[in-house]
């Protein structure tokens, strides 16, 4: 039998990872805009590994824009995954809730070029968001199906991220937390038995870290009014202490405002 040469080869799926990277079975686009990302945004190192507890965890960081979902699906440490808005998942709500959220604080004389932008993106943004390691947050009925999905997770020792600042400040480090969170762990501990730790994490892209710190542990017997003040509180002051005590640096605050109004971390 005649014997041929061997031939090197790469497939197209291949060839695709070793250009795109992530995982060759998501959708191309996505894995375009994640290589994209990576190479624009800020590299982001990890300190304080030590305090993500071994096991199911939920960790809370502050947004910083966009910065935080970002640097948490290409820097977390461990598998994971990020709560997010459903509406960035729905191609018919996509619009309205970008424009509102991401650039309703920006000067109004070019508002409506993000205005326009934002009509841009829905089917983008759904593929992204569905291709993401993500969990789809929902503001009606719906919320029990983000609170299993959650669980499930936590099920298989992954870790929870969420984001949950809203618009009020808090002070010059975080805006206050929306508290709906925090009723993951009392699903979690009826379907389990054990209890959850939340791992506050602080987002800082000028110095490029993602620094986490001690966590605290849900009690399943205290009320859940007193639990989502006593774990939200904790997550804020912690989350502040660790920007404090790094360098001087800006920090990217949750509305998307303009560069010069962002704070530094000093204590006020």
């Amino acid at each position: 039998m005649a014997k041929y040469p061997k031939m090197r080869y790469t497939s197209s799926l291949g060839l695709k990872y070793l250009l795109f990277g992530g995982n060759p079975l998501k959708h191309i686009v996505y894995r375009i805009l994640r290589k994209l990302a990576s190479v624009v945004m800020p590299v982001f190192q990890i300190e304080g590994a030590e305090n993500l507890p071994d096991g199911p965890a939920i960790v809370v960081g502050n947004h910083s824009q966009a910065y935080g979902p970002v640097a948490a699906e290409l820097y977390f440490p461990r598998e994971h995954y990020t709560w997010c808005i459903s509406d960035m998942m729905e191609k018919e709500c996509v619009a309205d809730y970008a424009y509102t959220d991401f650039w309703s604080k920006k000067p109004v004389i070019i508002r409506p070029f993000f205005r326009l932008l934002s009509y841009m993106l829905p089917t983008i943004s759904e593929i992204v968001f569905t291709n993401a390691d993500t969990i789809p947050v929902y503001h009606d009925k719906r919320i029990m199906k983000t609170f299993q999905l959650s669980c499930d997770s936590l099920k298989r020792n992954a870790t929870i991220v969420i984001f949950p600042e809203e618009y009020t400040e808090y002070n010059n480090i975080v805006h206050k937390f929306q508290r709906g969170f925090v009723h993951v762990a009392k699903y979690y501990y009826r379907q389990t038995g054990k209890s959850i730790p939340f791992v506050p994490m602080y987002v800082c892209p000028q110095l490029g870290k993602l620094v986490f710190g001690e966590p605290i542990w849900y009690d399943p017997d205290s009320s859940s009014e007193k639990e989502s003040e006593r774990i939200c509180s904790f997550l804020q002051d912690s989350i502040s202490e660790l920007a404090y005590n790094m360098p001087r640096h800006r920090v990217v605050p949750y509305p998307n405002v303009s560069k010069r109004n962002y704070p530094y971390n000093e204590r006020l």
